[in-house]
């Protein structure tokens, strides 16, 4: 694990990569839409502290706030199963 709080399992490095497009987005999103991060937390809910986890890419963050702060800004998620599965 290179960064962030410690999680129960390595995720290895293809999930660590998603994780950190994911808060790349979001950070896009955010300043695209011209709100700072004390904003986009109370927009949210968290504290604005979890707004820069998500952006940094830290891996232990809930699911949930980073697929809820992506969403406040339009930015959708679609899932890729491997093939032959």
């Amino acid at each position: 694990m290179t960064q962030g709080k410690r999680i129960s399992a390595d995720i290895g490095d293809d999930a660590l990569h998603a994780i950190r497009e994911l808060g790349a987005a979001a950070k896009l999103g955010r300043l695209a839409a011209g709100e700072g991060q004390t904003t986009a937390a109370a927009r949210l809910g968290v504290h604005v502290q979890t707004i820069g986890r998500i952006e940094s890419g830290e891996p232990g963050v809930a699911i949930g706030h980073v697929l809820g702060l992506l969403a406040l800004y339009g930015i959708g998620v679609r899932l890729q199963q491997p093939e032959g599965r």
